[in-house]
């Protein structure tokens, strides 16, 4: 399940996190952020209890975006320990994904 996160509760969802936590810097206006929702939405669901999957809207939270310097969208940023480990940027296939992620999960 994708969890909706704002500047409100970044804190208590991300950072404070005790699993890695995949966020997707989205927008609404953003066809690749469209076209790979699917995917993040799969790999929430595979990987529910291992790792949290949340969804930043930038157009909503721009200071966050700004803070974890999203420059272009869709950017997957993994976050351990409330820091970004690693960064995805674009619309790119699930297993590319995987592949940077699977690492940081235990």
């Amino acid at each position: 399940m994708k969890i909706a996160v704002n500047e409100g509760n970044f804190k208590s969802e991300v950072l404070s996190s005790d699993v890695p936590v995949l966020v997707d810097f989205w927008a609404q206006w953003c066809m690749p952020c469209k076209m790979i929702e699917p995917v993040v939405a799969e790999i929430a669901k595979e990987y529910e209890g291992k790792m949290k999957v949340c969804s930043i809207d930038i157009d909503q939270a721009q200071g966050l975006a700004a803070q974890y310097s999203v420059m272009s969208i869709p950017t997957l940023a993994l976050f351990k320990g409330g820091k970004v480990v690693e960064k995805v940027v674009g619309a790119l296939p699930k297993a590319a994904i995987m592949e940077k992620v699977l690492p940081y999960i235990s």
